[in-house]
């Protein structure tokens, strides 16, 4: 097997829900061990979120395959005293509890670092560790709304959130990027750092190009559905045997291209309502007139040939089907079998092939299935272990 870029890396997390999870399952693809600390009987309370994979909650199984479970009652001595074990020896702690309820057990680089100085510690937040909204709850829907996610995403008369949980899953990104910044600077210098990553932030840096458009006061781009706010056309048409194609404009040159060989329409591109970009904008309603009296003639096969023969470019509005049968995922074999409590079910690889190694793509684990085996790790015995269970520690 070849050795993959974080082997030998280990990582305890406190985590729930999104955010942290995809942070720590992509340390894992690369190798790292994960120890998942979950609470005792019920776990992580994303588990319980639907049972849509064999009865599986769909989030936890996307985000926490190639991890051990540890369950600890962190609220009793012997729990906690566990963890700052284990902490010892680890490479990174991450952990998105509560706000200050890391701190309050005592799990800060303070008190962490004198014993195990080149310990990484990662909080993912809503907010971050201080101003005013530090202590403000904060879920993904939330966070969108903050970062005026919803303010541009939408129809005209309703702002809409996104499909998936997109506030998570930035935080989730940023923690994972500054977590492998940190393990190099530590090579560099052989201390650990402390990061502190919020959801507020994270989407807000994606939220950089709307925020711009409306820089000193200037109108922000409009909610436009799935058309593009500015650029026409560019968005969702229908085909005439009711597909969706979505297909889009850059430049002076695709719209001659889209009028001669799309609509087969050769003086269009000449008609001063729509020879220039902001003429077409200011005019959608004219010309979505035109171009639907072409592609009601077309199915959506044949409206994807002549888009492809104008090198214009376009897509199928696929839904959850189209996705899991898509043709370019199948020809390039990103999907591998993956085991978990139910029985094994397909997971996509980590996007990025990478030709020096494979990536991790192990179990996702049963809650606790891994307790008695790292707590004999930090050398307590089986004694101690079968009273932890005895008083529900574990």
């Amino acid at each position: 097997m070849s050795i993959r870029p974080l082997d030998g890396i280990t990582v305890v997390s406190l985590e729930h829900a999104i955010a942290a999870p995809f942070c720590t399952r992509q340390l894992a693809d690369l190798g790292a061990r994960v120890i998942k600390v979950e609470r005792p009987g019920s776990g992580d309370f994303a588990r319980a979120y639907d049972k849509q994979v064999k009865g599986l909650s769909s989030h936890f199984v996307w985000v926490n395959r190639s991890k051990e479970s540890l369950t600890l009652d962190l609220k009793q001595p012997a729990a906690l005293e566990a963890l700052k074990t284990l902490l010892k020896t680890a490479d990174v702690l991450v952990q998105n509890l509560a706000p200050g309820a890391a701190a309050r057990m005592g799990l800060t680089a303070e008190l962490l670092q004198p014993e195990n100085p080149g310990l990484i510690l990662c909080d993912i937040s809503g907010y971050g560790n201080d101003g005013p909204y530090r202590d403000k709850k904060a879920y993904d829907l939330l966070i969108q709304s903050e970062a005026g996610f919803l303010s541009v995403t939408g129809t005209k008369e309703t702002p809409s959130k996104a499909g998936n949980s997109i506030a998570d899953i930035a935080a989730g990104m940023y923690a994972y990027t500054n977590i492998l910044a940190a393990l190099l600077q530590r090579g560099k210098t052989g201390k650990g750092s402390v990061i502190d990553v919020s959801m507020l932030e994270s989407l807000s840096e994606w939220m950089s190009f709307p925020m711009y458009y409306a820089y000193d006061g200037a109108e922000p781009p409009p909610r436009n559905g799935a058309s593009h706010a500015t650029i026409y056309p560019y968005g969702p048409f229908k085909a005439g045997d009711g597909g969706t194609v979505m297909l889009g404009l850059q430049n002076e040159c695709e719209w001659v291209q889209f009028c001669d060989v799309v609509l087969e329409n050769t003086t269009l591109s000449q008609d001063e309502r729509f020879d220039k970009n902001f003429k077409r904008n200011e005019n959608r309603t004219e010309l979505l007139a035109i171009i639907d009296q072409c592609f009601k003639t077309l199915t959506i096969d044949q409206l994807i040939a002549r888009l492809e023969n104008a090198q214009i470019a376009n897509a199928r509005l696929n839904d959850m089907k189209g996705l899991w049968e898509h043709a370019q995922l199948k020809a390039r074999k990103r999907w591998i079998q993956v085991d978990t409590p139910a029985g094994s079910v397909p997971a996509l690889l980590p996007p990025g092939q990478n030709d020096s190694f494979d990536y991790r793509m192990d179990a996702i684990p049963a809650v606790g299935q891994h307790t008695e085996a790292i707590l004999r790790e930090l050398g307590i015995s089986p004694e101690q272990i079968a009273q932890m269970r005895a008083d529900s520690t574990i």
